[in-house]
């Protein structure tokens, strides 16, 4: 028993080795070839330069190529374990499919865990730098405060989300205009103390403007930018009126703080400083469902790694297979659907009453509960 174990988790770990370097291969060249290669040909950058962001790409890319090259090597090892019938020689001798494949649902385990921690800490941080990085460098210009996928706190009196900037084309905004003069009595603490002193003046929300676009128009002569916003709701949350507009103008004033100086975006936040970000937005009393869909993709996607073991073991084991090619076009389907699920709940981060902060769970779910159904079934027809 022990030396089909050890047959099989070398088998895995081999076959994961090659997979996760081929992803993580193909996942740094599309980032080089979009955003190192100008600097290559402008001579902005030396290859020492190079290096270094290729460095800091690899926890990036990595919290996406190990989920990929485990259910790839899944498949491999068990289509061929299958192929070959040993799978049946060892049925023959009494042993059981899940007594057999017990170690890689351990290795599976260690696996999540060493995901979880890239994706709640390393990979956001080396993002960061990355993209301080290229900004040194010249090839991003910070000109634009208005990042996507972040809270913009940048302009006095007003706080802004932008679900997507295309150019001056924005989507799904948000604009909260904030009231100063508003007493905070007391605090609450980030795990819900409410013992915290009280707090003279804190900013609230006054009323909320959303749009599902909006045009970033900018006076060169003054300086000015405005949003002109259309099809606009407004919540005016001390009257609780909500009219509705064809297009509404709102003046962006004067930045605080230069466009370098910038935070950095949700999706680019450590999980501490998630935390941070949702206890401010709730102190703020803005809608915290965009952080709240950042928090629960970090915590849910580490978990890939056992959902993808669990449903690749019995296909790789019915699917009978010893060509590379079928394994990794199985991969490449079931991983399509995971993330599906993933952009759907990210998609819809400013419309709580959709939930999709649990929508970022459903394929994990659906991973581990098809696979553990298709293994039982694998192990009762031994």
């Amino acid at each position: 028993m022990k030396t089909l174990h050890l047959y099989l988790l070398r088998q895995v770990l081999a076959s994961v080795c090659m997979t996760v370097a081929v992803f993580t291969f193909v996942l740094l060249l599309g980032n080089l070839l979009r955003e190192i290669l100008a600097l290559l040909v402008n001579r902005q950058a030396t290859l020492a330069v190079v290096g270094e962001a290729i460095a800091l790409l690899i926890p990036y890319v990595l919290v996406f190529a190990l989920p990929m090259g485990l259910l790839t090597a899944t498949l491999l090892a068990f289509g061929r374990f299958s192929a070959d019938q040993e799978l049946t020689a060892a049925r023959s001798s009494g042993i059981s499919l899940i007594a057999l494949v017990s170690p890689i649902l351990l290795l599976s385990v260690v696996l999540s865990g060493l995901s979880a921690w890239f994706n709640l800490q390393v990979a956001p941080q080396c993002r960061v730098a990355y993209k301080r990085l290229l900004l040194e460098q010249g090839l991003e210009k910070p000109a634009n405060l208005l990042s996507e996928n972040r809270f913009v706190k940048d302009f006095p009196g007003l706080i802004l989300y932008i679900g997507r900037v295309e150019g001056t084309r924005l989507k799904t905004v948000v604009v909260y205009q904030m009231d100063t003069n508003q007493v905070q009595t007391n605090l609450t603490t980030a795990w819900g103390a409410s013992n915290t002193p009280p707090v003279a003046l804190a900013e609230v929300v006054r009323r909320i403007v959303s749009a599902p676009t909006a045009r970033l128009v900018t006076n060169p002569t003054n300086q000015e930018m405005t949003l002109a916003m259309e099809d606009v709701d407004f919540l005016d949350l001390e009257s609780m009126n909500s009219p509705h507009a064809a297009e509404y103008d709102q003046p962006l004033p004067t930045p605080r703080v230069s466009p370098a100086a910038v935070q950095p975006k949700l999706s680019e936040m450590t999980f501490r400083q998630l935390l941070g970000e949702y206890y401010e937005a709730r102190r703020q009393r803005l809608d915290t469902t965009p952080v709240a869909v950042q928090l629960h993709r970090q915590v849910a996607f580490s978990f890939a790694c056992l959902g993808f073991t669990l449903i690749g073991i019995p296909l790789g084991v019915k699917a009978h297979r010893r060509e590379t090619s079928a394994g990794v076009a199985l991969a490449l389907i079931l991983v399509l659907v995971y993330y599906s699920f993933i952009i759907l709940g990210q998609a819809w981060d400013t419309r709580p009453n959709l939930f999709p902060q649990l929508i970022v769970w459903a394929p994990n779910f659906l991973f581990q509960g098809a696979g553990a159904l298709l293994l039982w079934r694998a192990n009762r027809r031994g």
